[in-house]
């Protein structure tokens, strides 16, 4: 069982890093569009459009790295065996069974991988008893 939950953990890592890859694509193509609406624009119609696509840029961008960045912290946990990693890991699988139909997949394999009793104990050992 502890080959699963590598593989749960390296897939929600590549599925978030990817996901940044977007926030940061998409904060170019808008920064982008607010550039070449600056230069080339003149007047009232600029000054109201520049507002509004930087907004809509930073609230994109914002909005896919908090998607994006818990799994990349679900990731490392489940590869330490920590036991928040786990927990975290439920979760973001269970958020995934919504994303019809890659997500959906991975969402009831993660889920059916954490769990499992065995997968359980394999985190409550990593558990060090404190001092």
């Amino acid at each position: 069982m502890q080959t699963h939950v590598k593989v749960v953990a390296v897939l929600l890592i590549v599925f978030s890093a990817l996901g940044v890859l977007v926030a940061l694509g998409a904060m170019a193509m808008f920064g982008g569009a607010a550039g070449i609406v600056g230069a080339a624009a003149e007047g009232d119609d600029a000054a109201l459009a520049l507002p509004i696509i930087g907004l809509t840029g930073t609230i994109v961008t914002i909005f896919l790295l908090a998607l994006s960045v818990p799994g990349l912290l679900a990731g490392y946990g489940l590869l330490n065996l920590k036991p928040w990693g786990r927990i975290l890991g439920i979760v973001l699988c269970a958020i995934n069974l919504i994303n019809i139909p890659f997500g959906t997949v991975f969402g009831i394999y993660g889920l059916w991988v954490l769990l499992n009793n065995e997968s359980e104990r394999l985190f409550l050992s990593s558990v060090q008893p404190l001092p």
